[in-house]
C-alpha cells in the first residue's frame, strides 16, 4: 500500500529563515536521524549532511554550468518550495530482495529559469538531483558536485586504470573500470588521478559514507577527484565525444577528439541523483537499496520472460577440456560439450565468448566457419539450455536493432556486451538504448567492460549484470602484488553498493598466498575452494558464471552440485557482519531455503553468526567449510551437516584466505 502525504511548507520537516536574502532549509529523514541543510543565497546553492547531530558532509556547493555562461545554481532565484513524504513498498522483478521499503522525505525547490533541485532524506542516506523543466535545448559545460569532508578522513578509492598511458586526466576517462582499492587520507589523494565511484569515507564516530550516483540515463558518469589535496571530493565528468576511432581488435571506440562541454539535452531532463549513503556499521553498506530505489521504475511491462541463472563460461578456462577425443577450441564439438555439461547440471545458459564471430571487422553478422551457430542453438534448445553471445561494443553499436532482431529470431537468449570502456554521455546513452532494444526482442544483457551500475537494472530488468569490478578474470594475468583476497572483502562494502557485478567466480584450481601465480591458460584463484563457493552468495549477480572448465567441475561434482543449487536472485537479504577489507557475512533467502556465507582476509577467523532472522522451526543445514589442511592446500574442504532449531546460531570457522557457506532448508 502506497501512502503519499504532502506536507505544509512550514511543518517541522522543513524550515526557512530569511537573512539577507539567504534561505535555509532543513530536511530530515523519517526517523529524524539524518538531516540535510540547504542554503540558497544570491550567488549559490549548497548543502550539508549530518547524522545524529554529527557532521558528515560540510557545506558543499552544487551547480550545472552552461556553455556560454550562467547555469543552474548560479545566482539562483527561488520561485517556491514544497515537501512530501513517501512510505511505500517496491516489488522488484530481479533483485536481492523481493520487496523493499521505500521511505523518505523530499524537498523540491523550484527556481526561476526553468529548473528544480530535489533533495531526499532516507533513513540510511541522502540524495539530490537537478531537474530541467523547459522545452528547449541546453548544453551543459560542466557540473559542480562537491562532497566537502569535515576533517582529513580516510577514504577507499579505486584509481582509474587508463587504457592510454599519457597520464592526463582526459586519458583516464578511457578505462575498463577495473582496479583494486587504495586506502588513504583524503588529503593524500594523488591529485593527478581520478577514482571510479563509489568511494567510501571513514566518517565521524566510526560511521561510513558511500558516495555514488543513481538513475544515470543520458549524461556522463561521475568520477571522483581531489584536485588540490584539500578536504574536498568533487565530481568530474568526461566531455562529449566529437570523434572516435575503432580500437582493441575492432571492439572498442576510442575517443580521439572531444567537445568542450559534458552534455547536451533537447528538453526537460531529470539529471542523475548524487547520493551519500550513511552506515553506522560497515555491513549495512552491503545491504543498501538506495541506488535501486532512486532508479527510474521499470519500462518493461512483462518481465516473465526474463530468466536469471547460471552460465557455463568458456573464456576464463581457455576452452580447456581434457579426456575428450577432439581438439578443443572455438568449434562445434567444444560447445556441444559445454551444452551437455550445462544440461546435465541444470545450468541455464552457455556463453559463446569472443571468437564466435569473424575477428577484427566489427561485423556481428559474420560467424566463423568453425561454428554452426544455428545448429548449436537448436542443440542447446533440445537440452533446455540457452545460448548467450558475447559482442564487442563497436560492432554491436553499428546496428543494435538489426542485431537484436536477427539473433532473437534465431533463438539466442541474450548478449554479453564488452569493451565499452567509457561513460561519457554518448556511451551512457548506448547502455540505455542497448537495454531498451534488447528488451524489445526479449534478450538478456550482461554489460561487461562497463562502468558501475546506477539502477538501469531496475528500469530495464533484462539487464542482469555489470562488470566494473576487478573480477576473477584478473587472476589470469595479475602481478604478484595483486591481493584479490583482500579485494573480495572490500567490494561488498563499496562497488556492490551500486548494484550487481559480473565477478565470474567458481575456480576449482585454488592457491594459498605463496603458491598463487598467474597462468593465462590454466588460471587459479587466490584463497580456498570454500571461498569460491561462498562468493556465489556474498556477491549480488543475477547472471552468475561458472568460470572453470567443465572437465574440472566434473572432477569436483560435489562442489558443482552445490554451486548449481544456489539461486541467483533472492526473496530476502540480510547482512550479518563485516569490516571493510577484513571479513563479511551475508544471508540470503529463496523460498524456504536460506544460504549463509562468510569470507575472511588473509587472517584465519571464526565468526559467530546470529541467525535470529530465521522463522521458528527446524532446519537441515548443509555446510561447506575450509578443510583442516586448507592453509597448505587451498582446495581442501570439508562438507558436514547438522540440525538447527532453537539456537539459531552458527559458527563460521575460516582459514587464511578462506570462506564458509551453509544451506539451511526448513524441515518443520
Amino acid at each position: 500500500m502506497k501512502r503519499l502525504t504532502f506536507i505544509s511548507f512550514f511543518l517541522l520537516c522543513i524550515t526557512t529563515n530569511f537573512i539577507f536574502a539567504q534561505k535555509n532549509y532543513s530536511l530530515k529523514s523519517p526517523d529524524g536521524q539524518i538531516e540535510v541543510k540547504v542554503e540558497v543565497d544570491k550567488e549559490k546553492i549548497q548543502y550539508a549532511v549530518s547524522h545524529e547531530g554529527s557532521e558528515m558532509i560540510a557545506n558543499s556547493p552544487i551547480a550545472l554550468l552552461f556553455q556560454g555562461g550562467g547555469g543552474f545554481g548560479i545566482n539562483p532565484k527561488i520561485a517556491k518550495a514544497k515537501t512530501k513524504s513517501v512510505d511505500e513498498k517496491i516489488t522488484t522483478a530481479i533483485y536481492k530482495k523481493k520487496e523493499i521499503e521505500n521511505r523518505y522525505n523530499e524537498l523540491t525547490i523550484q527556481f526561476k529559469g526553468g529548473y528544480d533541485v530535489i533533495f531526499r532524506a532516507y533513513e540510511d542516506g541522502v540524495a539530490y538531483r537537478f531537474v530541467y523543466t523547459q522545452n528547449k535545448p541546453l548544453v551543459i559545460q560542466d557540473e559542480i558536485a562537491k562532497f566537502n569532508l569535515p576533517s582529513d578522513q580516510k577514504v577507499y578509492i579505486s584509481y582509474s586504470k587508463a587504457r592510454r598511458k599519457d597520464g592526463s586526466i582526459e586519458s583516464q576517462f578511457y578505462s575498463a573500470f577495473q582496479n583494486t582499492y587504495t586506502h588513504l587520507n583524503v588529503s593524500e589523494w594523488d591529485n593527478k588521478r581520478i577514482s571510479y565511484a563509489p568511494v567510501v569515507v571513514e566518517a565521524n564516530n566510526g560511521k561510513k559514507l558511500c558516495i555514488t550516483e543513481a538513475d544515470l540515463m543520458d549524461y556522463p558518469g561521475m568520477y571522483l577527484w581531489n584536485s588540490d589535496n584539500s578536504l574536498s571530493i568533487k565530481g568530474v565528468f568526461a566531455t562529449y565525444p566529437k570523434a572516435e576511432k575503432i580500437a582493441v581488435r575492432g571492439l572498442s571506440g576510442e575517443v580521439t577528439e572531444r567537445e568542450s562541454f559534458i552534455a547536451k539535452v533537447d528538453g526537460p531532463t531529470e539529471f542523475p541523483w548524487r547520493t551519500v549513503i550513511i552506515a553506522e556499521e560497515d555491513h549495512e553498506l552491503a545491504n543498501s537499496d538506495i541506488v535501486y530505489k532512486l532508479a527510474s521504475a521499470s519500462k518493461v511491462d512483462d518481465t516473465s520472460w526474463i530468466k536469471p541463472g547460471k552460465v557455463a563460461w568458456d573464456w576464463w578456462n581457455n576452452w580447456n577440456l581434457y579426456g575428450v577425443d577432439f581438439e578443443t577450441g572455438i568449434n562445434n564439438e567444444t560447445y556441444k560439450y559445454y551444452i551437455d555439461f550445462a544440461s546435465k547440471n541444470g545450468i541455464e545458459y552457455v556463453i559463446l565468448d569472443e571468437g564466435w564471430s569473424v575477428p577484427n571487422i566489427a561485423d556481428l553478422y559474420q560467424v566463423v566457419p568453425e561454428i554452426d551457430l544455428d545448429g548449436l542453438i537448436a542443440y542447446a534448445k533440445e537440452r533446455n539450455v540457452g545460448i548467450i553471445l558475447w559482442a564487442g561494443y563497436y560492432g554491436f553499436n553499428k546496428d543494435i536493432e538489426g542485431i537484436c532482431k536477427h539473433y532473437s529470431a534465431k533463438g539466442v537468449k541474450g548478449f554479453k556486451l564488452d569493451f565499452m570502456d567509457r561513460d561519457d554521455q554518448k556511451m551512457v546513452k548506448f547502455h540505455r538504448d542497448a537495454a531498451a532494444i534488447a528488451a524489445k526482442y526479449n534478450l538478456l544483457v550482461n554489460f561487461h567492460g562497463s562502468y558501475k551500475p546506477t539502477g538501469l537494472q531496475r528500469t530495464y530488468p533484462n539487464v542482469l549484470n555489470f562488470e566494473g569490478v576487478h573480477g576473477l578474470e584478473e587472476m589470469k594475468w595479475a602481478v604478484d602484488t595483486t591481493d584479490q583476497v583482500v579485494y573480495d572483502v572490500t567490494i561488498p562494502f563499496i562497488r556492490m553498493v551500486a548494484g550487481p557485478l559480473d565477478y565470474t567466480q567458481g575456480a576449482m584450481r585454488n592457491a594459498i598466498k605463496k603458491n598463487y601465480k598467474p597462468i593465462y591458460t590454466e588460471p587459479m584463484s587466490q584463497g580456498t575452494r570454500c571461498r569460491q563457493l561462498a562468493l556465489y552468495v556474498i556477491l549480488e549477480s543475477p547472471l552468475n558464471m561458472l568460470c572453470d572448465s567443465p572437465s574440472n567441475y566434473e572432477k569436483e561434482q560435489e562442489c558443482t552440485d552445490f554451486i548449481t543449487s544456489i539461486p541467483t536472485v533472492w526473496d530476502e537479504t540480510v547482512a550479518l557482519n563485516g569490516k571493510i577489507g577484513e571479513y563479511i557475512s551475508i544471508a540470503r533467502r529463496s523460498g524456504d531455503v536460506w544460504y549463509v556465507a562468510s569470507l575472511t582476509d588473509w587472517n584465519s577467523r571464526e565468526l559467530n553468526l546470529d541467525l535470529s532472522f530465521l522463522s521458528d522451526g527446524e532446519y537441515e543445514v548443509e555446510i561447506f567449510e575450509d578443510g583442516v589442511n586448507a592453509d597448505k592446500v587451498a582446495s581442501d574442504y570439508k562438507k558436514t551437516s547438522l540440525k538447527l532449531s532453537s539456537s539459531k546460531k552458527l559458527s563460521a570457522k575460516m582459514t587464511k584466505g578462506g570462506g564458509y557457506i551453509a544451506k539451511l532448508t526448513r524441515t518443520k
